[in-house]
């Protein structure tokens, strides 16, 4: 029996909670013939690298960065290994591109392509536990990459599948998925078992238990997955597929403060304008979610959309310079995104009039909507975002 275990950043946050890992893969050790150990860089490091690089440049070379960014999976690697070989278990840790994990080039976000499982199953023959250091492989030319931020997540995921696991457990400081964040509604309970599906959307909707990428491609490769806290010895959340559970009709309640809305005023409504606008967002790398479009009057229309705000100056530069010094152009970043969850919205007709009733029961008025087969996404003011989950929450009896 094969299992992937992975460990987040506060699992491994120091030597002590280190140790306790060791600890907790000794127990495993006993349980399963063969363990391959997936860990992040320790709570903070990352940001540590990133701010040591960012003293001598801004915008400092993302081949170099993934250079940099890479020792933190190795230091945790290499660490969690020589606590267990002090413990007397045989352990041996390498790094993504030691694990023959090939990637695109796409520095500081890069794709996996491919795993070869020969050097782990090398490993696991001679009975080691093997310690991979997550978030990183390695391109055609031998330069290490890292697969962006939760890419441990997607590493672990990977290498269940490549080895044909019988079960990815993840680690975090967190013992399961939630109908929302506790935070927020003290009331939120811990999902036994939840869907590919309605996992993908929270995690891509602001969910932090789980990386998005991590999901779908779990999805893909039909890995068993389950999540639970590394602090605990309770039971986790599994996430499987949708035919293997009831359907509810609202699983989890997700907030996204990364959020802000951009409006074009008076834009000239022809063919093509739209493609314009968001051709030019795309050739910027500027991921875009929501947008309205108004039917035109007068020979004009308002496009509305949101972008993380990470990225509003730089959507804001670039519709100035299509669109001209002169063109209307608003912007709000005092806004979040709440969005409805569950697999239970494709066969059941009212979901979306509770919440609008809900929310505007409260007076909190929504600007944009999207939808899809298996959730609702509301743009509200941001100073609304914890009434607006606890509301919802309360709305689809998720407390009880």
């Amino acid at each position: 029996m094969i299992v992937v275990q992975k460990y987040g950043g506060t699992s491994v946050g120091n030597l002590e909670r280190i140790e306790n890992v060791a600890n907790r893969i000794i127990k495993s050790k006993q349980l399963y013939k063969d363990l391959v150990v997936i860990v992040s860089a320790m709570s903070g490091r990352t940001n540590e690298l990133i701010e040591r690089a960012q003293y001598y440049s801004d915008n400092p070379s993302k081949l170099e960065m993934d250079k940099l960014l890479n020792c933190g999976e190795k230091e945790s690697a290499a660490l969690l290994a020589i606590a267990l070989i002090s413990k007397g278990y045989d352990a041996v840790s390498l790094s993504g591109k030691d694990a023959l994990m090939l990637t695109s080039s796409d520095y500081t976000n890069a794709k996996i392509i491919s795993i070869d499982n020969s050097r782990v199953k090398q490993e696991l023959q001679k009975g080691k536990i093997v310690i991979i250091a997550g978030f990183q492989g390695a391109d055609e030319n031998g330069f290490e990459t890292t697969l962006g931020r939760g890419g441990s997540d997607l590493s672990a995921v990977a290498f269940a599948g490549a080895l044909n696991a019988d079960l990815c457990e993840i680690y975090t400081d967190v013992d399961g998925v939630y109908t929302t964040d506790p935070r927020i509604e003290p009331k939120a309970k811990k999902l036994d078992k939840i869907s590919y599906e309605e996992m993908l959307e929270l995690a891509s909707l602001g969910a932090k238990v789980l990386q998005n990428r991590s999901v779908e491609l779990a999805k893909k490769l039909n890995v068993k997955l389950v999540t639970r806290s590394s602090f605990n010895e309770n039971e986790g959340t599994i996430i499987t597929s949708e035919e293997k559970m009831e359907q509810a009709l609202v699983s989890g309640i997700a907030l996204d403060k990364n959020q802000a809305r951009i409006t074009l005023r008076q834009v000239e409504d022809k063919p093509g304008i739209a493609a314009k606008v968001f051709t030019t967002l795309a050739k910027n790398e500027i991921n875009v979610d929501m947008i309205i479009q108004n039917v035109g009057r007068d020979g004009t229309t308002n496009i509305g959309f949101t972008v993380p705000q990470s990225s509003l100056n730089q959507a804001l530069d670039a519709m100035r310079e299509l669109l001209g010094a002169n063109a209307l152009i608003e912007s709000d970043s005092e806004i979040v995104k709440v969005s409805v969850v569950g697999v239970g919205m494709k066969t059941h007709a009212g979901v979306a009039s509770s919440a609008f009733l809900a929310l505007a029961n409260e007076g909190i008025n929504i600007q944009m909507i999207s939808t899809s087969e298996i959730k609702i996404s509301l743009i509200v003011a941001s100073k609304y975002a914890e009434l607006a989950v606890r509301t919802l929450h309360k709305t689809y009896n998720l407390d009880k």
